[in-house]
């Protein structure tokens, strides 16, 4: 790596530790970090394809209360890192991503607990009336989670490609595997955590088509989403929730609930008076 591409790839790290606790611009999502540094390293196909696989895997990963969910900060940066700049599989992506957000998840903690102080802090300038401390607070504590990332982000981007290859390639077939499976799974689980949210029944059977469309034929990602445009076009303009017949529409106007007759009954009045 160049070092352009090693200041880039630490800013990135920077914004992506700083979103994972303003949770504002979701910066610190994997779809959105593991993009990123794909296109700093001249790899943007990778970014994206690895970044949406752990997207899908960490789809439920929330903090609620006081427990912390795993780090995808950190994880989706080095992992991007590591698999293309040692030039190694998805799979191995997933499975290093997978131990540095459990190791991340433990640098959280450390981080927030170091913040502790800088409450206490702020509450005595909230005492004093002293906003701009308050605000240093605030920015001292952004930075410590900064730093969370980009101190181990600069450690990997400071090894040897090498390195990371015999690091990767160490890693027994049974472990990538075995995540790549458990990777899979848990895709499925966040794309029906979803559909559950959306509650949209009534499309299930267009969900199921898709998946034999997928299955017995060779259509591209492209091409299933042309298809599904067309379809939900097709679905808009035939089903009578979007739409009323002729014979509906005489009936509204006849019976005075159409548009034009409440413009009719309107204008007569207007008339009258």
């Amino acid at each position: 790596m160049t070092t352009l591409q090693i200041i880039l790839i630490l800013i990135i790290a920077a914004i992506t530790g700083m979103g994972s606790v303003l949770d504002a611009f979701q910066t610190h999502r994997p779809i959105v970090a593991c993009t990123l540094i794909g296109l700093v390293l001249g790899d943007l196909k990778t970014g994206i394809i690895l970044g949406g696989t752990l997207e899908m895997m960490a789809l439920g990963w929330m903090n609620i209360g006081a427990a912390m969910a795993p780090d995808t900060a950190m994880a989706s940066v080095i992992s991007t890192i590591l698999v293309i700049t040692a030039n190694q599989s998805i799979g191995k992506g997933i499975a290093v991503a997978v131990a540095l957000a459990a190791a991340g998840q433990v640098l959280t903690i450390f981080a927030r607990t170091l913040t502790i102080g800088l409450q206490h802090r702020a509450d005595k300038y909230a005492e004093n009336g002293d906003f701009k401390g308050i605000d240093r607070m605030h920015y001292f504590g952004l930075a410590i989670q900064a730093l969370r990332v980009v101190i181990p982000t600069l450690i990997v981007s400071l090894i040897s490609v090498h390195s990371f290859e015999a690091m990767l390639n160490g890693i027994p077939d049974v472990i990538t595997k075995g995540l790549q499976v458990g990777g899979g799974i848990v895709v499925i689980v966040g794309y029906a955590m979803i559909m559950n949210m959306m509650g949209a029944k009534y499309l299930m059977p267009f969900f199921f088509l898709g998946f034999v469309f997928a299955a017995f034929s060779n259509f591209n990602l492209v091409a299933f989403g042309v298809i599904g445009i067309v379809a939900a076009i097709v679905y808009i303009q035939l089903h009578p929730k979007y739409s009323l017949t002729k014979n509906q529409a005489g009936l509204a106007a006849v019976s005075g609930t159409g548009t034009n007759a409440r413009f009719d009954d309107d204008l007569d009045d207007d008339l009258d008076s």
